[in-house]
């Protein structure tokens, strides 16, 4: 299962074509809807999102709300498209009046994208290269979602750290999963604990009194996974692989770490490495999850837990210097309108990622012409891990 996205951010639509999704799938529009919601929300977004109110559109591959094993179009349309049309036309003459962003932003696309393609505006850079292209993503994850939870398995987010102000937890390996995603979902930055919520919000306070922008850190978590999923013989089975490539794949993300990260480095290997058990009702299972629920590149049925650090948005209210394209001067760098701190908006793009990853190893392992074929093939593995755990 695969997808791909096009358009731009001021073009009049966005769209996601999702393949190699089996057919019987029930999908849900709103369920789309809502995640594409939640990206939209989260303290410290900007004036966009005022504008934009995202709702996804089906085109293909779905009959009566199933999948019918074709290619799923997904398409949203961008509202902010009509104050564009003449400067983001697609044929005919460019305005007269045209302003070309001629001044690249620090940590964005714009000078290596402009240099790349030999272009004279960064605004054929930046158009594509805008975090807005993530709202695609999310409707194409949709997918995936769906079938994950199909299979019995949730995917959810929560924000560690934004800016200086950190979440400090017990042992987040352990309670991780444990956190109810409704507690996370009423809070305006992702985070189940009010005292360090409090402390983001002031921290995005300060940061746009200060025409600042904040990055921060958030987990992924997955529940209700069986293990066995991914490879060991081969690079490019391992999940840890194709997990971290996928994330890394969201343009502001800087780091990723599964289980205690970069902490195992630090400790030895009985405090790092989790004993193996036997429970009577569940089969092998962990004392620990410092793994993060991956060993040898496969699930161990424990939680995944992945952590992953987003740098400051590049746009900012207070620019930066940079060198003007035509003159080759010093100069200010470009404000596109943005936000201050997209720090939770974030970790539900990084969210889909980590299903469409998980998704396409449930199908890899267990079929994927259709859903029928899918659980009862699911149904038979979990039945021998049974019988070899007994």
């Amino acid at each position: 299962m695969r997808y791909i996205t096009a358009g731009e951010s001021h073009g009049p639509q966005l769209t996601a074509i999702v393949d190699g999704v089996p057919a019987g799938l029930h999908i849900s529009e709103e369920s789309i809807n809502a995640d594409l919601a939640r990206r939209q929300s989260g303290y410290g977004r900007g004036e966009r999102q005022l504008i934009e109110h995202d709702r996804v559109r089906i085109v293909s591959g779905v009959r009566f709300g199933r999948t019918i094993g074709a290619p799923i179009t997904l398409i949203i349309e961008n509202r902010d498209w009509e104050n564009w049309t003449d400067r983001m036309a697609v044929f005919g003459e460019a305005p007269l009046d045209l302003k070309r962003e001629t001044t690249p932003r620090p940590g964005h696309a714009d000078l290596v994208g402009a240099l790349k393609t030999d272009s004279d505006d960064c605004r054929n850079v930046l158009e594509r290269a805008s975090a807005r292209e993530t709202a695609a993503r999310v409707a194409a994850a949709g997918i995936a979602r769906e079938l994950l939870a199909d299979l019995g398995v949730d995917v959810f987010s929560y924000v560690t750290s934004i800016g200086q102000a950190k979440f400090i937890e017990k042992d987040p390996m352990l309670d991780a999963p444990d956190y109810k995603p409704l507690e996370i979902e009423i809070s305006d930055v992702r985070c189940p604990n009010e005292a360090a919520a409090d402390a983001m919000r002031l921290e995005i306070d300060k940061a746009r009194n200060l025409g600042e922008s904040l990055g921060g850190t958030f987990r992924v978590v997955a529940r209700g996974l069986v293990a066995g999923l991914g490879g060991y013989a081969s690079a490019h089975e391992r999940m840890t692989g194709r997990i971290g490539a996928a994330l890394f794949s969201i343009p502001a993300i800087k780091g990723v770490e599964f289980g205690l990260g970069f902490e195992a480095a630090t400790l030895p290997g009985s405090h790092v490495h989790d004993p193996i058990q036997l429970d009577p009702l569940f089969g092998f299972t962990r004392t620990s999850n410092n793994a993060g629920g991956l060993e040898g590149g496969m699930t161990t049925g424990m939680p995944l837990i992945v952590t992953c650090a987003m740098k400051p948005i590049p746009t900012l209210m207070t620019p930066l210097g940079t060198i003007e394209l035509d003159s080759l001067e010093p100069a200010e760098a470009s404000k596109e309108r943005s936000d201050v701190c997209a720090v939770p908006a974030c970790a539900v793009v990084a969210e889909g990622e980590v299903a469409f990853a998980l998704a396409n190893a449930y199908l890899e392992k267990f079929g994927h012409d259709n859903m029928a074929d899918i659980r009862a093939n699911l149904a038979a593995y979990k039945q021998r891990l049974k019988t070899v755990s007994r």
